[in-house]
């Protein structure tokens, strides 16, 4: 049996290797004719016995992990810094997306849908029509002028808007602009907290966890986007939970693999063709949920749920040939794959249609009663019970529901301003104005002593260093994780295509559907695993006391400082702060940002 590294780089030899006895004897494992089993011998009489190495259980769980991943949390201090560092990121997080949430006092870009919507769908349990131009009235604390009798032709699923419908019901109302954001500001500062603990996981180390989630807590689109009311920000969030459960899953799945390997070998059994089951996966059921709840916010998000589903079943691939299972390939799609699809596939439409559940309980809902209404009657084959009729003619409706959602989606082509090509979303080429304003001073929010004309704007613009190391990074990341096959590099590079390579068959020369670069904000945690990767790998390759790891350690501490400190400058142009319209105008520095 030839050597076979793992994605970490770690190989399982097919050669003998010592393992501790019993009664003074040298007990090793061998691979004979393709199966793992335990034998024994005895040493020389006046030859020394071999120092013994640790259990088989031990072995497996250091090449299937990998030794960082095994020491993470082991010192009093590294758990910590994992503690108070990652509060003190996630503080910085909170600082930044709280601090004067409300402004500006005004509905910006699609917030004019998605906060009255929520507000009514709250309110009536249905996404209610509103009277012409309610803005004004709205923001100025009229938010009942919605008709009660009339249901809003909507294209999203719920869950997003039922996200900011329960932030404004805690917060007492949609009085307050600030009560229109909360539950976005809440979402993206718990997003943070979850980078850090995601990437500490993945990265072995408690130090690049903190430099991941301090990356995202000074994002444009993190903080823009955690400041409006708009749905992308919880379709990013419910991605990465589900990623973050796969992560685990992960962990948990080759933990187990390494017990029940080593019960069978030391029980004299022995590994052949294939490995052992594994049972439940609790971490992937989560993951499954997160994702169905991540399509009840937007469409898009079954391109994760594709992606995560191969990705998963990749990972189960590679720990069993690690664990030395001779036919690793068929195992893991047999024993794990079909499981994996049979429940999470299902968990993902449940969990969708259930997202969906006050559009059945109320019969004013957009379309509620259209198979009613229609005459569409039920198949001969269905049931003619009183339920049964009513469950195909509600699900009749909400299909035909979709029907129309999905050809607005496919048949959006009107023109908008700030319309943009996926190809360049990764350098932020045309990023989305959602509020801009100018003032004369002593005009709004402008002082009266100004030299100058003031601006305020709300830009969907990321961090551009961070971005544009990003884009440098992506290629980089995809040759060292092939070379290397490590599964960090290419989990970061599977987000990455899912948030944004499908985008490019709904753009020119393929279609010419309107899309936006904030779109980016679904994969931006990804972008910034894949330039946390480049700092692992400069670290894990490089001697612990060389001159080469304090370079790498320096340049990474330099990029970090400047991303922050880019941060700081274009921290005003995200959260409509005024600001001399010269300093504004410094900021454009590509003339597609304006």
């Amino acid at each position: 049996m030839s050597q076979q590294p793992d994605a970490t780089g770690a190989h399982f030899a097919a050669t003998e290797q010592a393992l501790p006895g019993t009664y003074g004897a040298h007990m090793r494992r061998e691979v004979v004719g393709g199966h793992m089993t335990r034998t024994g011998s005895f040493p020389a009489v006046g030859q020394r016995a071999a120092e013994p190495e640790p259990p088989l259980r031990d072995q497996l769980l250091r090449d299937l992990l990998g030794e960082r991943r095994l020491a993470l949390g082991r010192s009093v201090s590294d758990r910590f810094w994992g503690v108070l560092g990652a509060l003190v990121v996630t503080a910085i997080a909170a600082g930044a997306r709280l601090w004067e949430l409300g402004r500006p006092g005004k509905l910006v870009f699609d917030e004019t849908y998605y906060v009255k919507e929520g507000w009514s769908l709250a309110s009536l349990g249905f996404e209610a029509a509103w009277p012409d131009k309610p803005n004004p009235a709205f923001e100025a604390g009229d938010v009942s002028s919605y008709k009660t009798d009339e249901a809003e032709y909507v294209v999203h699923p719920p869950v997003g808007k039922w996200m900011i419908a329960i932030g404004m019901r805690l917060m007492g109302g949609a009085q307050d602009p600030m009560h229109w954001r909360i539950a976005s500001a809440v979402i993206g500062i718990l997003a943070v907290l979850l980078m850090v603990r995601i990437a500490r996981r993945m990265f072995s180390s408690t130090m690049l966890g903190l430099v991941a989630g301090l990356l995202l807590a000074v994002d444009g689109e993190a903080i823009v986007h955690s400041r409006t009311g708009l749905l992308d920000q919880f379709l990013m969030f419910w991605v990465l939970v589900a990623f973050g459960c796969l992560v685990l899953d992960r962990e948990w799945a080759r933990r187990r693999l390494a017990d029940r390997v080593a019960q069978i070998v030391d029980a004299g059994g022995a590994i052949g063709k294939y490995g052992p089951r594994l049972g439940f996966r609790g971490w992937r059921f989560a993951a499954a949920v997160s994702l169905g709840l991540a399509c009840g916010v937007k469409w898009s998000g079954l391109y994760f749920v594709a992606a995560f589903c191969v990705l998963t079943v990749v990972w189960d691939m590679t720990a069993r040939r690690t664990a030395g299972v001779e036919r690793w390939w068929e195992d893991a799609l047999v024993v794990d794959a079909v499981p994996a699809a049979l429940i999470m596939l299902p968990t993902v439409v449940a969990v969708y249609i259930a997202s969906w559940s006050a559009w059945f309980a109320h019969p004013k809902s957009y379309l509620r009663n259209w198979a009613e209404v229609n005459g569409v009657a039920p198949p001969t084959w269905w049931p003619d019970w009183g339920w049964a009729q009513g469950a195909w003619e509600a699900g009749r409706s909400l299909w035909e529901y979709h029907h129309m959602m999905w050809d607005f989606h496919t048949g959006l082509d009107s023109d908008h301003n700030y319309a943009s090509h996926p190809l360049g979303w990764i350098v932020q080429w045309r990023p989305t104005s959602f509020y801009w304003d100018k003032y004369t001073p002593g005009q709004g929010p402008c002082p009266a002593d100004a030299v100058s004309d003031c601006a305020t704007a709300v830009t969907s613009l990321g961090n551009p260093l961070l971005w544009w190391l990003g884009a440098v990074a992506i290629p980089i990341v995809l040759v060292l994780a092939v070379r290397f096959r490590d599964w960090r590099g290419a989990a970061a590079l599977t987000g990455i295509a899912a948030g944004w390579l499908p985008w490019f068959q709904y753009s020119w020369p393929l279609a010419d559907r309107t899309i936006f670069t904030f779109y980016t904000i679904v994969f931006t945690p990804f972008v910034i695993l894949t330039l946390v990767y480049l700092l692992a790998v400069g670290i894990e390759r490089t001697s612990r006391r060389s001159g080469d790891r304090r370079i790498v350690c320096w340049l990474a501490a330099v990029v970090v400082v400047l991303i922050v400190g880019v941060s700081v400058l274009y921290y005003p142009i995200w959260t409509a702060m005024p600001v001399p319209y010269d300093y504004w105008q410094r900021l454009m520095v590509l003339p597609s940002w304006i």
